[in-house]
Formats: C-alpha cells, sequence, structure tokens
C-alpha cells in the first residue's frame, strides 16, 4: 500500500488562539501557558473518533487487538507497581502473565460473542474483531490538543470561540525548533483508518505511523475548513507554551476594562507584546485589525466614580449645603 508523505506544508508566520476572557484567559497571557484539550471535549463529536476499515482476516485482527491489549495492560501494571514501589524481575514477568492472560480471555469472549446467530453479516469474528480493534486504538491517544487559526480576522471564529466579539485573539510566532511539532487539519476525505496501516504502524512502519496519527487527531469534515486549523499536541491540561507569544487582538465588543487588564497584566513582559483592536472594514462584512491606542485607554482607566457630593464639594459652605449663601 503506498503511505502518503507526512505532512509538508508551509507553516504560517503566526497563529492565533480565539478566546472568551476569563480567568483561565488571563492565567494562560500572564503565565505563558497553554491548555491542551482533551478531545472528548470538543464540540465535534466526530472530531478524533475515526472508524476502522477492517481490510484484513479476522486472524491478522486478532493478532493487533491481543498486541494492543497486552501493551495496555502492562503500561497500567507497571504504572501501578511504581507507585507502590514494587520492581525486580518477579513483578515484571507477573505483569507479563497478567496481561497475557487479560488478552487471552478478552479475545475468547470475543470469538464466543460472534457465533451468535443474530448476527447476519459474512464475518461475525472479523466484523467484532474491527470494533475491539478500534476501541483499543483510540485508548492509545490520549494527548491533549491546542487548537489555533491562520487568522485573526475570520467572523465565524470571533462568534464561534471569541465570545461573539466580547473576547480576544492571541498571535504566536512558531519558533524554528518548534515547527514540526506544529500539524496542520484536513479537511478532505473520510474518517476511515485502514486496519492494514495499523498493523503496519504496530510493526515499526514510520510513515504508517504518522499515517495512522493523522488519521485519528488531524482529520475534520469539510464544514469545518473556515477554521484553517492547526494543531499542536501535549499532554492533557495547562502546560508552558512551546510557542511565542506575539500580539493580542481585541474583539470589537471588548470591553476597555479588559483590554486595560490585559495590557497592564503583561506590560513588565521581558519580550514586548503588541495589542490591536478588531474593527469593521466600512460598508462590508470584513474584519480588519488596528493597532490599539494604550496612551488613550489609560487615560481614562483604572478610574474612580466620585459621589455626588464629593463632586460639589468645592461649591459647597462650611456650615451646612443647603444653608443660602451669603451676601
Amino acid at each position: 500500500m503506498q503511505r502518503k508523505p507526512p505532512n509538508t506544508d508551509k507553516r504560517p508566520r503566526r497563529l492565533y488562539k480565539y478566546r472568551a476572557f476569563s480567568n483561565l484567559t488571563l492565567e494562560m497571557l500572564v503565565e505563558d501557558r497553554l491548555f491542551f484539550a482533551d478531545p472528548s471535549s470538543f464540540n465535534d463529536p466526530l472530531d478524533s473518533r475515526p472508524s476502522l476499515d477492517t481490510d484484513l482476516t479476522a486472524p491478522e485482527l486478532e493478532r493487533i487487538y491481543v498486541g494492543f491489549v497486552k501493551q495496555r495492560v502492562s503500561a497500567e501494571m507497571s504504572a501501578a507497581a511504581k507507585s507502590i514501589k514494587y520492581r525486580g524481575p518477579r513483578t515484571i514477568e507477573h505483569i507479563a502473565r497478567q496481561a497475557q492472560r487479560l488478552a487471552t480471555e478478552r479475545l475468547a469472549d470475543i470469538r464466543y460473542n460472534s457465533t451468535n446467530p443474530d448476527y447476519e453479516i459474512n464475518d461475525p469474528l472479523q466484523f467484532l474483531l474491527g470494533q475491539y480493534v478500534e476501541e483499543e486504538l483510540l485508548r492509545r491517544y490520549d494527548k491533549g490538543i491546542v487548537s489555533f487559526a491562520e487568522r485573526s480576522t475570520c467572523p465565524l471564529m470571533w462568534s464561534h470561540y471569541g465570545d461573539q466579539h466580547k473576547g480576544l485573539c492571541i498571535g504566536y510566532s512558531i519558533p524554528l525548533d518548534v515547527t514540526a511539532m506544529v500539524h496542520k487539519v484536513e479537511y478532505d476525505g473520510g474518517r476511515l483508518v485502514h486496519a492494514s496501516s495499523v498493523a503496519a504502524m504496530t510493526e515499526g512502519d514510520e510513515c504508517a505511523r504518522r499515517e495512522v496519527d493523522a488519521a485519528v487527531l488531524l482529520r475534520k469534515a469539510p464544514n469545518w475548513r473556515y477554521e484553517r486549523e492547526w494543531r499542536l499536541f501535549g499532554p492533557r491540561g495547562l502546560q508552558d507554551s512551546a510557542l511565542e507569544l506575539e500580539e493580542v487582538v481585541f474583539g470589537i465588543r471588548c470591553s476597555p476594562a479588559v483590554k486595560f487588564a490585559a495590557v497592564k497584566a503583561l506590560e513588565g513582559r521581558q519580550r514586548g507584546v503588541d495589542f490591536f483592536e478588531m474593527r469593521e472594514r466600512h460598508g462590508t462584512f470584513q474584519l480588519k485589525k488596528f493597532a490599539l491606542d494604550i496612551d488613550e485607554l489609560s487615560a481614562f482607566l483604572p478610574r474612580r466614580s466620585r459621589s455626588i457630593y464629593e463632586a460639589f464639594e468645592s461649591v459647597a459652605l462650611p456650615n451646612s449645603f443647603d444653608e443660602e449663601p451669603t451676601k
């Protein structure tokens, strides 16, 4: 089977992260961190959920399934043994035996279930094995994902991810040593990943591994094409950013207080950050960013709301506010 070459698309000069303004957003800016989300939390339930094309026979699928189960159980038991400080040859042998036993039991259950006469398909065993291999394959992908866009001026992105223009858009540059870690999402093709590619991956075929990785992590429906998405992978949760924070763009409806808070939060940063605000292109539905006038913003903020009595303090008499002025 001919393998697809790795993604060699030219990286954009900037990548943008649209965000509603929140404590987490401020934390990401100030601490220079990124949030790697669990793909199961994405708004598209089909994102990162490919389907397995069972283009292999049942015995070949059995080998893949047993290998996956043994690897998963071994990893889980090794982690448990490490936490209770169990180590040594006996522990390793015990883990290997338990992994083999569990894989054999699971396979026996699948074979038994495939004899159910209610299945009206040619090869029930192949069908069931395909489902279980798909499940084990997805279990292996426990990475978190940070999604970025190529543009800061996309109206749909501002509406969907920028809190309807009340939020902001964070611009990052890509250091040279991080270039290979940033991957472009593809919007063509279906959700199938070939079992033959999975088999080749388990045998150490690096090209097949990249093909399976792309099918699982970098493929979306054509309807999402407007996002022009790029992805960065890492452990789930907040992690130090491998990208360089360069600019912050505020939405049309973003309040002056939010702008002021973000500007002040990044004021002492060693590497300077540029600030912009989004505006409409007159007479069109297009957007354009303009440099934020920080001096004008700071001239009015922070402000203090005086009471009505303080406002008239300079004209009030010493004895009583209601007293008639002396002629």
